[in-house]
């Protein structure tokens, strides 16, 4: 079948915000294309043997998606560098999604340099969205923690071993935010600890915490897709068994689940999610941790670290320990008094 190919010119600083900004609309098979080169630091712990050849990194990337050109075939996938999901395609009239998309744009724009922005519409024939990914997502360590995805061998390591496939889902570990968490929860983390992974996505660090030795995680995430493949990809490790409880929903907004999660009940909390939801976070999180407990978040892009700081900070039961960037992202550990 032909799919109908929505190519964004942007600047590799966007990607990110653009490509949550489109899952928001339901936007299925993106990708993205850059010359971001791969670090000596990030080459460390990866288990492949030749590195793409790439030309100068100029700040500029596309982010295409993509939609079934059959209006009878509404399944689709998605995929995003480190990220892949499946579901159905938006549900609205090409003309309507495209004004969303344009509107979007212009958010993004008004505080983030997006560059020109130029949209791009053009068919494509079909391919094998997901499974492409895999050619890409290979086994790496990130401090003393493999992440190896569920198709590869096992990868001889002595440490922890935390299994994945996120093609149900978003997050494999490469990303800088998902990275930033890691390693904070690895600074923290002690064996016997309740941690609280707020924003769970394909559920990455909420199996970290388990084969850290965490006693029990609690993971919860708005996304239907992203709790399913929590508990698939929690199956896939045996760490898991008995340690994890996983919930759906909006703690934000819901009353009733913030009860079921517990207050004052967590030595560890990480919340890989953007920089406003941790704004608002910041005014109910506290009460889920225990005193002298830690706070770790992240998916805060650069120009927002000021804006989510002064919102830590105007709540008195926090002080924050640190803030740790990674190229264009920034995580924030705070502390409850």
């Amino acid at each position: 079948m032909k799919w109908k190919q929505i190519k964004i010119t942007t600047t590799t600083q966007a990607v990110d915000l653009i490509s949550d900004m489109l899952m928001g609309l339901g936007i299925c098979g993106i990708e993205i294309e850059d010359n971001v080169p791969i670090s000596e630091e990030e080459t460390k712990g990866m288990f492949i043997d030749i590195l793409p050849d790439l030309p100068p990194d100029d700040g500029t990337a596309k982010v295409s998606f993509y939609l079934s050109a059959d209006e009878e075939t509404k399944e689709a996938s998605f995929q995003s560098g480190d990220t892949v999901r499946s579901q159905e395609e938006p549900d609205m009239p090409f003309e309507e999604l495209m004004a969303a998309v344009k509107e979007g744009l212009t958010d993004i724009a008004s505080y983030m340099d997006i560059g020109s922005g130029e949209i791009e519409i053009s068919e494509t024939e079909d391919k094998d969205w997901m499974n492409a990914y895999k050619e890409f997502f290979k086994p790496f360590v990130l401090g003393n923690v493999l992440i190896r995805p569920v198709w590869e061998e096992d990868v001889p390591h002595d440490g922890p071993v935390v299994v994945l496939d996120p093609g149900t889902a978003f997050g494999t570990g490469t990303h800088e935010t998902t990275r930033l968490c890691l390693s904070g929860m690895q600074k923290y983390i002690r064996p016997g600890m309740t941690v609280f992974d707020a924003g769970c996505g394909s559920g990455i660090l909420a199996i970290a915490a388990a084969v850290l030795g965490a006693e029990h995680v609690t993971a919860c995430d708005i996304d239907p897709e992203a709790v399913r493949a929590t508990e698939e990809n929690a199956a896939l490790n045996e760490a898991c068994e008995g340690k994890l409880s996983v919930f759906g929903g909006n703690i934000l907004e819901d009353a009733a689940l913030r009860e079921k999660i517990g207050y004052e009940k967590y030595d560890l909390v990480v919340s890989n999610i953007l920089a406003p939801v941790i704004i608002e976070l910041a005014g109910i999180m506290y009460r889920h941790l225990k005193h002298g407990a830690v706070w770790i978040s992240s998916g805060i892009v650069a120009e927002k670290e000021a804006d989510v700081l002064a919102a830590i900070k105007a709540c008195p039961e926090y002080e924050v320990l640190g803030v740790e960037h990674d190229g264009d992202w920034v995580s924030v550990t705070a502390v409850r008094k």
